[in-house]
Parts: structure tokens; sequence; C-alpha cells
């Protein structure tokens, strides 16, 4: 069968580049997409007079039948057709007859696939940024539940000073909302229409771009028609606010598989959530972060697949820019599998709050508090810095930790100690020493929670305004 562009060549295209440039086995998940924009399209040719209003009606009749049919799995999509345009455009005509080669009138295959990417996107984004919420709802849940769990805070994955468990988990909340924003900011660059810029250059028929616009609810339309089929920042963006979104999952996943490890035993992960070893009887594997953890890489990659794409075309459309689309369903398919499994991950996490109590007990992390309570006794903070680094260096000699010391311990390394040290020393006046804003004591957690609850509120809100 000829191609539906191939009224200019004397030859039928070789099979294999068919195969080899056909983007139908991965375009055809925009085919919702592709008939949505087409029914906006054919509905403003009628209303310009640009088409008949019975021929506009007859096509929008057929488009219909071809979705319905494609949402039974009734169409079989063929890799001779190229794309999910042509497939569409040869499933109608073949529906109604050749009226329906008129729906391509004023348009182009590259105005066409970026309206489709756009209506795509547009969609996922909301759908992720729900999901996010999903993922936020949890932790703070957790939150809430352990406003009186002190654990270890580390850095260099050494511990540094006790913290409330809710105060790590309240970090990672931050990220997301920083996540949740910069979708919503995108939603903006995503929620522009191309459609109408043709090719290149426009059209010689007298469209209404901006009713288009309306009918499929894009807040405005590409100013330039060279920039419209052109661009892919928008991907772009999306790839990059998806990378540092898997980058925040896969720091949250590696601190789940430290904690649930004999070593830490600081939380256990609900079986549903877990696998076993096939020849190991006594594994529980969290392999459900650990696959988090990995597949973050393939986002990664999609980002820098897609840059290294563009880096170098010269405007406007280059078949090039077909490669732009599986790296984007891919990253799509990869956020939404790691979003819808870590809400309910965490909800269900328990918290070994006891295990946590003693790693806190074992430690020298209220080392710091030591230091203080001479600072405001007098002494010079470096000075006061080396009296607790050789205090501390006693008690690793002698198999002691801070709170195990008498008074005389103490004053041998500073006649400034006195009785009022042991209240200073524990795990909750070091926390609650912390009372600043955005710090770990607990009157400052549970505010955190209570900003946080309302800035759930704000994105509940947003996402039933763009649902």
């Amino acid at each position: 069968m000829s191609k539906l562009w191939g009224g200019r060549f004397t030859k039928q295209t070789n099979h294999l580049v068919d195969e080899y440039t056909a983007s139908i086995g991965f375009d055809q998940k925009l085919a919702e997409e592709d008939i949505q924009g087409s029914l906006a399209h054919v509905t403003m040719l009628g209303k310009c007079g640009i088409l008949p209003q019975e021929d506009v009606e007859t096509i929008k009749g057929g488009l219909n039948k071809v979705l319905e049919k494609i949402r039974k799995g009734e169409i079989e999509f063929s890799v001779s057709d190229e794309d999910i345009h042509m497939n569409v455009e040869k499933n109608l005509i073949a529906e109604i007859g050749p009226v329906g080669g008129k729906l391509h009138t004023g348009r182009s295959r590259n105005d066409q696939v970026a309206t489709d990417m756009h209506l795509y996107l547009r969609k996922r984004v909301v759908e992720l940024s729900g999901m996010l919420y999903e993922l936020q709802k949890s932790l703070i849940g957790q939150a809430r539940d352990n406003l009186d769990t002190i654990v270890p805070g580390y850095t260099h994955l050494q511990r540094a000073q006790p913290i409330l468990f809710a105060h790590h988990l309240m970090a990672y909340v931050s990220m997301f909302q920083r996540d949740i924003e910069r979708m919503m900011d995108s939603y903006k660059r995503i929620n522009v229409l191309p459609l109408g810029a043709g090719a290149l250059a426009g059209t010689t028929f007298p469209i209404d771009r901006h009713f288009v616009a309306e009918q499929l609810q894009f807040d405005r339309v590409y100013e330039n028609s060279l920039d419209a089929v052109s661009d892919r920042d928008f991907i772009l963006e999306f790839l990059s606010h998806a990378s540092i979104i898997m980058m925040h999952l896969s720091r949250l996943s590696e601190e789940l598989v430290l904690w649930s490890s004999t070593e830490f035993n600081f939380i256990e992960l609900d079986d549903a959530f877990c696998t076993g070893s096939s020849i190991m009887p006594q594994k529980k594997n969290p392999d459900v972060p650990e696959l988090v953890r990995g597949k973050t890489g393939r986002v990664y990659g999609n980002l820098m697949g897609l840059l290294t794409v563009l880096k170098s075309l010269p405007l406007a459309y280059n078949k090039d820019m077909q490669e732009d689309k599986e790296g984007m369903f891919d990253t799509v398919a990869t956020l939404e599998g790691a979003l819808q499994l870590f809400a309910p991950m965490i909800a269900t996490m328990k918290v070994n709050k006891s295990r946590m109590r003693e790693a806190v007990n074992k430690d020298f992390s209220n080392a710091t508090d030591i230091a203080d309570f001479l600072v405001g006794k007098g002494l010079p903070f470096r000075q006061a810095h080396e009296v607790i680094g050789k205090t501390v260096l006693y008690c690793i000699q002698n198999g002691k930790y801070l709170l195990d010391l008498t008074l005389e311990e103490f004053k041998q390394f500073s006649p400034l100690f006195d009785d009022a040290i042991y209240e200073v020393l524990q795990p909750e006046t070091v926390v609650n020493a912390r009372n600043v804003y955005g710090g770990t004591a607990k009157e400052q957690v549970a505010d955190a929670i209570k900003r946080s609850e309302v800035l759930l509120r704000m994105t509940e809100q947003w996402l039933e305004e763009h649902q």
C-alpha cells in the first residue's frame, strides 16, 4: 500500500527503512492524545469555514469510532504507516472514506506530534504530583507517630548529634515539596499549544489557533512557529525534575536499606514490599528500595540522552527528534512505579523505637552539648572543643560513654563541670535544646508538620483544579 505522502516517490520504501524509522512501536501510547488534538483541530476547521460542517461531523464521528476501537484493542497498528498520526488517519479513512483525508488540512505531523506530547506530559505531571502528595502524607504520618523517637543523626555516615526520627523524615517531606513545586511550575511551560505552526512556518489556511487552545484547555499558544515544532525544552525540564525526584527517592532508599539491616535494625519494612532468597530461607530483602536506587540511573540516562540528541540540531524539525519519546515514556513509567510503591511502603513501615534509643545511648553524639555547656561557663569554644575531645578519648580508652562518667572523672578535664552536666547529656535535653526554626526540638518539628499539612492542602487544591 502506498504511503500517504508517497506521491513524489517512484519506489516503495525499503522494508528495513520502514522498520528503522517507524515510531509506532512506542508512540502508539499517544493515541488518545492524537485523537483529542484532532477533534479540536477539525472543530476549528469547521468554525473557520475551512471545511463544511457536514465533513466536520463525519470526521469527528469517525475519530470517535477509531478511538473506541483502539481502547478495545481492535486496531492493529502498522509499521508501514510509520507513526500514530498516519495509523490513525489510515484507520479514519477506512472508517469514513476519502473525507477522512481532509482532517490534515492546515497542519503537519510536526506540530501534531508536539501537541500530542504536550497533552501527554501535561496529564502525567498532574498524576505524578498526586503520587508525590501521597508519599508526603505517608512520611508526615510516620513523623507524627515518632515525635518522641530519638535516633542518631549522621554526617559522613558517622554518628553526629541525636535528632528526632520525625525530624529526619520531615527532611524528605521538604525535598518532595520542592519536587511538587517544580512539577507545578513546569506545567506552565507544558501547557502551551504548538498546533497551527504547520511544518515550520505556519499555514496559508485562516485557522484560529487560540480557539484550538481553548478547546484543549491550553493557557496560551507558541509565539513562533519554528520554536513550536522544534521545542523540546518542556520534556527536558520534565526529565530533569524526574531525575531530581529519583535522586531523592534513591537517597531515602539507601537509608531504608541501611536501617532495615541487622546492623542498624532501626526499621522493618512490611513483608508485602520485600522478597526472599531462593537459597537462604532466613532472608528478607529490601528489593523495592534497592531497585528504585538502581533505576535512578536509567532516568538520569534518559535526560542525558535527550540533551545529547538536541545539542546540535538546526531549526526546525529533524528526524533525530523522534528520539524524544522513548526516554520520556520510560521515565514516566519508572517514576510512576517507584512512587506507587513508596507511599504504602513508608506508611506500613515499623519503627524500632527501642533500638534507636539504644543506639543514641551508646554513642558520643551528645558531645557537642558538653562543649556548649562549658562555653556557657565562660570557656572559649576552641578550648572547650579540646576538653571534650580529650574526654571522649578517655571514654573510648576505658570502654565508657559520657553519661557513665562520674563527676570526679569529668572534673579531671575541667573544673567547670558540675552536676548539671548529667541533665545536659540526656538525649531529650540535647534534642530539645535545638529549639530554633527548622531545628530538631519537638516543638519545632511539630510546627514543621503543621506547616507541611498546610502545603498538603494547597497541593490538594492544585490537583483538583488541574485534573
